[in-house]
């Protein structure tokens, strides 16, 4: 876990601290498959401003994902630019939305920070390209190297009877 202390820094009002940190990053879960970062520890851009109202937080960092296509479970790799964005007002009081859930004791959690960025800049499917034609739902076979077609689908004898009265009808 990667965490940034923020008692280093000593900023007044409308003052900028820049600096880029390693981050850890761990393997996601994502649409029940696991995919691993590679590298493991990415280097990223950290800005804390601050305002007369609190502290706004960015992080920024490339990072590249290796896993299994959703639609053939052929080796898929993700790269993305991912920039984060967190608030922390002064005196948030009880109102959640001025917290960022990063930062305790002083420390902010850049770890599951870029992680939780990350995962939210995710595309809807991860695919091993864009074209990915998947697994036939007949045969089980990867229709990208072997793309095919079933001729007729076969009846469960179980329900020949119905298929009977319905070719009378």
């Amino acid at each position: 876990m990667t965490s940034f202390n923020l008692r280093q820094v000593k900023l007044r009002s409308g003052e900028q601290y820049r600096d880029e940190q390693e981050v850890a990053l761990e393997p996601l879960v994502f649409g029940g498959q696991r995919y691993v970062p590679v590298p493991e520890t990415v280097a990223a851009e950290l800005v804390v401003s601050r305002a007369s109202t609190g502290t706004v937080f960015e992080l920024r960092f490339d990072a590249r994902l290796h896993g299994p296509c959703q639609r053939c479970l052929a080796d898929a790799v993700v790269e993305r630019r991912v920039e984060g964005r967190e608030y922390q007002a002064t005196n948030p009081g009880g109102d959640e939305e001025l917290k960022t859930p990063y930062l305790a004791d002083q420390r902010l959690d850049l770890s599951a920070w870029a992680r939780d960025a990350l995962a939210l800049d995710l595309p809807d499917q991860i695919l091993c390209r864009p074209d990915c034609a998947g697994l036939c739902p007949v045969c089980g076979k990867d229709l990208n190297v072997e793309p095919h077609e079933h001729e007729d689908e076969a009846v469960d004898s179980r329900w020949a009877a119905l298929a009977d009265l319905r070719d009378r009808l």
